[in-house]
């Protein structure tokens, strides 16, 4: 899915999945029939889009509800996981040294692709490395099942997954891929760049140029699909997604609101520089700035395309990843700050926490939902300053110990 947002707005499916509160399932005959009688109740929504009653019949009569997409839609995880553990993972040194290979496997084909869509070929192997680790591993799902899961059991957002559900049927039926190898995530995200059917819908492509717009097991096809998708939320071709930087002593740091866009030259007149003394090549371009792990980790100014990476997955960890993976790839180093591994996030609750005890100080978070909105942020920077200490507004462990102390 580009993973795991459910790819409401793009192509991940599994954050938004997790938010979905799930019916149990009864026992095994009686959940079978059930979910046999649900398909069956979808027939005039596959039929008005042009679903064959034959094509119906081969694709549901068989299907049964896939366990591990019961397990998992209704799960939230309590724990945030650090960006450091994430990123350590998303652009290892082995997912490096394969995206190089695959850089020289597909270089034609890459470069025919950024001629297409203006998008670079690193940028493509770098989403295709987070998603499914070029290839290696797909979900080992199937879409049918997964979104016919989805589409009977879930709670919430069941007009979404009953349409996600009908258009891979007429996936099929076109004849893009065959029901078997319709390989996806366990919440329906297909393939080697994981898109979701409504996605793929509107944003795949026909690289070979043989009718089929083949995402499983045609690798240019996905990587085609990919830039297209990006090109058409806005991808700036030649301009990168962002730059690490030095912020100055005494930097106001309610600036890095990770909102307000400032020409890389007006970020610079406030004394933020590149690493290593390099220069910015368009001061005229415009970016916001971001702050992952407060002032003790890494600063990033983030250009547009940063913004359309998130249109694939909706986290910053994850377009942090795919820049970086994409730098790796065509040889920068590591990023030039350490991240603040001692200094880990809060888990929600924790951050429920934390919003009781600031609330409780006179720092407004606007309520304790265990979310670090802007409103959190702002009482975190108004409590830091209170304290005489950097108003990063970053909301870590060691906060909360001082908190509660």
């Amino acid at each position: 899915m580009a993973f795991r947002t459910a790819r409401f707005s793009g192509i991940s499916a599994l954050a938004a999945a997790g938010a979905l509160a799930l019916a149990s399932l009864a026992s095994a005959p009686a959940a079978a029939a059930s979910f046999q009688q649900c398909l069956k109740s979808m027939w005039p929504m596959a039929r008005s889009a042009g679903i064959s009653q034959a094509t119906f019949t081969q694709l549901t009569s068989r299907l049964t509800p896939d366990p591990d997409t019961v397990k998992l839609m209704g799960k939230q995880s309590e724990f945030v996981k650090p960006i450091w553990d994430y990123l350590d993972s998303a652009v290892s040194s082995s997912r490096i040294t394969t995206g190089r290979q695959m850089a020289q496997k597909y270089s034609s084909q890459l470069a025919n692709i950024e001629r297409r869509y203006g998008v670079e070929p690193a940028v493509v192997l770098a989403i295709w490395g987070v998603e499914t680790s070029y290839g290696g591993y797909m979900g080992r799902h199937n879409a049918l099942r997964a979104l016919g899961t989805l589409a009977c059991d879930a709670t919430d957002r069941r007009d979404y997954w009953r349409q996600e559900f009908v258009t891979a049927m007429q996936i099929v039926q076109a004849g893009h891929v065959s029901a078997s190898n319709m390989e996806s995530s366990w919440a329906g995200a297909m393939g080697h760049t994981q898109f979701m059917p409504s996605s793929w819908r509107q944003h795949s492509a026909d690289y070979e140029g043989d009718g089929k717009n083949d995402i499983w097991t045609n690798v240019p096809d996905a990587l085609a699909s990919t830039a297209n998708y990006l090109k058409n939320f806005g991808w700036e071709d030649g301009k990168t997604w962002g730059y690490e930087v030095e912020l100055p002593r005494g930097f106001d740091y309610s600036l890095a609101d990770e909102e307000t866009w400032r020409t890389l030259g007006q970020w610079r007149r406030l004394g933020i520089t590149r690493t290593r003394g390099r220069d910015f090549p368009r001061p005229g371009d415009k970016a916001f700035l971001i702050l992952p792990a407060g002032a003790n980790g890494p600063a990033f100014l983030m250009l547009k395309n940063f913004e359309v990476i998130k249109r694939y997955n909706n986290a910053t960890s994850y377009a942090l990843a795919v820049g970086h993976l994409a730098d790796r790839i065509i040889g920068a180093g590591p990023f030039e700050k350490s991240w603040p591994r001692n200094d880990p996030p809060l888990s929600r609750s924790q951050v429920r926490e934390m919003q009781t005890l600031l609330t409780r100080k006179g720092f407004s978070t606007g309520g304790v939902d265990g979310k670090v909105g802007p409103m959190t942020r702002s009482a975190i920077r108004d409590y830091q300053k209170r304290m005489g200490q950097i108003a990063d507004g970053y909301a870590s462990v060691k906060l909360l110990q001082q908190l509660k102390g």
